[in-house]
């Protein structure tokens, strides 16, 4: 039953990957499972994978054999190619006529620099798509039992990165405003400077008793769940990366709502 119903998608009506165009495409949060099917369909279609070090052998594994890998992600600390070099290959490569398949971890707009990407395709003439993916901050969290939003304790939620373009704490980033804005933030690529960040948002009037959960490794079979509070998240050690850090009250729906747990893991596909 179940390979015939995905044998449905042989049938499906998906839109062409034309040879000199760039698919910029969210990969999801970890677990090849949380794929869209257009995210699929352009793994099997595309010429070149550029992937960022965000996406998972898994899910690497779904394109064929032949088709082109080409590593381009960026880790804190550590030697990565510059934003400008992976933006000139993808337009160099989608005008060989390769079908291009700009892989991203989480959305390709959510602090995937996606935006730039496409900005630089458009005015280099390169015709491209948008594939929006499952961010580790939004969907992503429900691996850990975590809504980012529920009617009894917030109706507002806000998301921030926690670097720039230069690698420090965002200094455009209103830290007063934020802590203000919304009871739940929301903190991608925050645990380099998570010390400072908590600072701020104590500096700005959150309580140190508030609470504070780090899920690592989203949606993968090492995924790891750290809950502590703001007053001592800023002395945390030797915390796993990739990690989406959650600030606010809806941590203490974790422990009715945890459904993936170990014995779970073995049973599902992503």
């Amino acid at each position: 039953m179940s390979d015939d119903h995905f044998a449905r998608l042989a049938l499906a009506d998906f839109p062409p990957f034309l040879p000199g165009s760039v698919w910029l495409v969210g990969a999801g949060p970890g677990g090849p499972g949380l794929l869209t099917l257009l995210a699929f369909h352009a793994l099997g279609q595309a010429d070149v994978i550029v992937h960022d070090a965000l996406v998972s052998p898994d899910i690497l594994a779904l394109a064929p054999d032949h088709v082109l890998r080409i590593h381009a992600g960026k880790r804190g600390g550590k030697p990565s190619p510059k934003q400008a070099d992976i933006t000139i290959r993808l337009i160099e490569l989608a005008r060989q006529g390769k079908r291009v398949l700009r892989l991203k971890g989480g959305d390709p707009f959510m602090f995937g620099r996606g935006g730039e990407e496409a900005t630089a395709l458009a005015e280099a003439g390169i015709p491209f798509r948008i594939v929006p993916g499952i961010s580790s901050g939004l969907g992503g969290l429900a691996y850990a039992g975590l809504p980012v939003t529920h009617r009894e304790t917030n109706h507002a939620v806000i998301f921030v990165t926690g670097h720039d373009d230069t690698g420090a704490v965002p200094s455009a980033v209103d830290w007063p405003a934020t802590a203000r804005a919304a009871p739940v933030i929301v903190l991608f690529m925050a645990v380099k400077h998570l010390p400072r960040i908590a600072a701020n948002l104590l500096a700005a009037g959150r309580h140190t008793s508030e609470a504070v959960t780090i899920v690592s490794n989203i949606a993968r079979p090492e995924q790891s769940v750290l809950e502590t509070t703001l007053g001592e998240a800023g002395t945390l050690e030797n915390i796993p990366t990739p990690a989406i850090v959650l600030v606010g009250p809806v941590s203490r729906y974790r422990g009715g709502l945890d459904w993936y747990v170990q014995e779970v893991r073995r049973h599902v596909f992503g």
